[in-house]
């Protein structure tokens, strides 16, 4: 069966100079939730707006839902479902208005309109809200209720854009309970942005990480941790250097040791083991420790190892983003207009 998206050496350059994205490959099955993860300016923005039509490549090929999204944008425009980070519904309609301005601008039938909205209304649990102006609604119910703009059409496949940035916990498990309710009925492909890595590692069956451009690692979020070899346990000495580095290397059941920030990330099958052997080599070296401590495999330790950040430091958008985020926005009033 043909992926639901299929990408084939991507590549996008701004200005002649900037390598936004560079030559990236992947396919994403029919029904699978796809994450798609990189620090700001890494290019995933970049991405989307590609594949959802907004910018056109500078090299490569993608299709989604089987149609070529660069010969055929407007088309993947019809197709697709697309809840930004940034809101887009409008605020002076009520909710029940701003599915019924999607129903009418993706051609949904006019006889299937009203039971429709309807049904997403209950499903959202915005019914008792639907005649109330979107701008009195709280953060969750408006982006419950751009869940239900965005998939007003059936889409097939829907790509989610850091839809849940900004949510307090309830909200963002509501969110993502409906996206999974969503999958399970109608089969839906959904392909994610987040800043939430624990997000990821849930509702994600694969996942691809982006830096600079490039796609570093992509596999399961359990694949990915296996990746990093064990557990890691993170060393804070008084002082770093060649000898410190070399008495860690040594100890048995090391497997790797990497310097950042002015400590050192010891990976081991058994961290708890390693620990008290890793103090003591420390002491005998003449090397005070401030912190030692452990961390099991997680996304957070995958992201690091593949882009030398932790991801908390994803702060702030770049000029591209935003360039790219502003026209993504603009469009989505006018999508299925042409």
């Amino acid at each position: 069966m043909e992926p639901a998206i299929s990408v084939r050496g991507l590549s996008k350059t701004f200005n002649g100079t900037v390598r936004a994205v560079q030559d990236i490959s992947f396919d994403v099955a029919n029904g699978e939730a796809f994450g798609f993860l990189g620090p700001n300016g890494a290019g995933k923005t970049t991405t989307v707006s590609m594949l959802t039509g907004g910018l056109a490549p500078t090299a490569g090929q993608a299709t989604v839902d089987g149609i070529d999204v660069f010969h055929h944008p407007h088309e993947i425009k019809r197709r697709i479902g697309l809840v930004f980070q940034e809101s887009t519904a409008d605020p002076d309609l009520t909710g029940r208005e701003n599915l019924e301005l999607a129903a009418a601008l993706f051609g949904v039938p006019r006889r299937e309109v009203e039971p429709k909205i309807d049904s997403l209304l209950e499903r959202m649990q915005i019914g008792d809200a639907a005649d109330r102006l979107a701008k009195t609604y709280s953060g969750g119910m408006r982006r419950r209720l751009e869940l239900g703009v965005g998939i007003i059409h059936s889409p097939r496949v829907l790509f989610l854009d850091e839809p849940t940035l900004g949510l307090d916990p309830q909200g963002r498990a509501g969110f993502w309970r409906y996206v999974q309710e969503l999958r399970k009925e109608h089969g839906m492909t959904v392909f994610i942005t987040t800043h939430y890595l624990d997000e990821a590692d849930t509702i994600c069956e694969r996942i691809a990480i982006i830096d600079h451009g490039r796609i570093v690692a992509t596999g399961t979020p359990s694949e990915l941790k296996d990746r990093l070899g064990g557990d890691v346990v993170t060393v804070h000495p008084s002082r770093t250097g060649p000898d410190v580095e070399a008495a860690i290397r040594a100890l048995p059941g090391v497997v790797a040791v990497t310097s950042y920030d002015g400590t050192y990330r010891v990976k081991a099958p058994r961290g708890e083991e390693l620990i008290p052997t890793l103090v003591e080599a420390c002491t005998r070296a003449g090397v005070g420790l401030t912190a030692v401590s452990l961390k099991r495999p997680s996304l957070d330790e995958v992201f690091l190892e593949f882009t030398g950040r932790e991801y908390r430091e994803d702060e702030g958008m770049t000029a591209t983003d935003r360039a790219v985020r502003l026209g993504q926005a603009s469009q989505a009033l006018g999508r299925s207009r042409r």
